[in-house]
């Protein structure tokens, strides 16, 4: 990852109540607000909330217990995920946070865990040892009682405060996917987040801020860098299907992402077929693949290939469906060639 001059940074997650229901029948979460799913191959259990004790050995103590792994394994830095409906915003989130200790309440107490969490990570690896601490964190959620965008102003300014070295604006949750935001403004826009980025950006001096979700051409990355609304570009599924696009655009050779042939707004297929993508290349590595990048990578710009996978894609999820109304441990990724 490092030997051409990048930076390896981890990102740390805990999924909460996030977690499905054959991995964990009863998982901890901020509270016991069940996630309901309309996905009849995913069902979430019932959560349990974490006792203040907990929180500490349950939480806290394990994603220092990562960031130290990570310190020693050589990696750059840690990405707390405190975004997308995963543990640490279940605690930031009014909708999934209904406690009544220290955690619980006010935006203070709510965020109280992720400043715990880095002063607990800062005290064991210093910032003076050049290891970062980052943190995704929604814009807004487009939920009713969720994180609104004022919310996120005033937990940004909290993490500019205490010194955290980069934030990644995102937003959405399992319930409300980022795809399903109806505003016509946000239709018309290529990067989701971008209007909602404009208005946190001012709280950041010394934090650098990153902006992901829905950015595929240069040009609207560079515009939401002109605009101010950003400091860095986040890409996901653009880089799964090309791995090298970044150093590709920043070279000027490539202007865009390459067009797969799903509908965009159908985030479930296109995060399946970059999870399929992703074991494709896990399968061998560069030396065994003569330096290609692209080995075993299908390319879903193709039309025939788009379709093959839609459709294993359907007998995939027949089969998670049969797997869970046996008992049986479904499969997470559609293998596919």
């Amino acid at each position: 990852m490092k030997q051409d001059g990048a930076l390896a940074v981890i990102q740390l997650s805990h999924a909460g109540r996030q977690t499905p229901e054959h991995v964990n029948p009863t998982p901890w979460s901020a509270s016991d607000v069940q996630l309901v799913s309309s996905a009849r191959f995913t069902t979430y259990g019932k959560p349990k909330a974490l006792s203040t004790e907990q929180v500490r050995t349950e939480v806290i103590d394990r994603f220092v217990y990562g960031a130290k792994y990570a310190y020693e394994c050589g990696f750059d830095g840690v990405q707390l995920h405190g975004a997308h409906g995963y543990l640490l915003s279940q605690f930031t989130s009014p909708t999934t946070n209904k406690r009544n200790d220290k955690y619980g309440g006010s935006i203070e107490n709510r965020q109280r865990i992720i400043l715990e969490i880095y002063d607990a990570i800062r005290a064991e690896i210093p910032a003076s040892t050049g290891f970062l601490v980052g943190i995704k964190t929604n814009s807004v959620e487009f939920q009713a009682e969720g994180t609104t965008l004022e919310d996120a102003k005033e937990m940004c300014q909290t993490y500019e405060n205490v010194g955290f070295d980069f934030v990644e604006l995102s937003g959405g949750t399992y319930e409300k996917l980022l795809f399903n935001y109806e505003r016509e403004s946000s239709k018309k826009r290529e990067a989701f987040f971008v209007e909602f980025a404009e208005q946190i950006r001012p709280v950041f001096i010394k934090t650098v801020v990153y902006l992901t979700g829905g950015f595929r051409t240069t040009s609207a990355m560079v515009d939401a860098i002109l605009k101010n609304a950003t400091q860095g570009i986040g890409l996901g599924r653009p880089i799964t299907a090309e791995p090298d696009l970044p150093k590709k655009i920043l070279e000027g050779s490539a202007m865009s992402a390459v067009q797969d042939c799903f509908n965009q707004n159908d985030m479930s297929t296109t995060a399946m077929a970059s999870g399929t993508q992703m074991e494709q290349m896990g399968r061998t590595n560069m030396k065994k693949a003569g330096g290609d990048l692209l080995h075993q990578i299908t390319d879903f710009s193709n039309k025939e290939a788009a379709d093959r996978f839609s459709k294993a894609l359907v007998e995939h999820l027949r089969q998670a469906e049969r797997d869970i109304t046996e008992g049986k441990i479904p499969k997470p990724i559609v293998v596919f060639d």
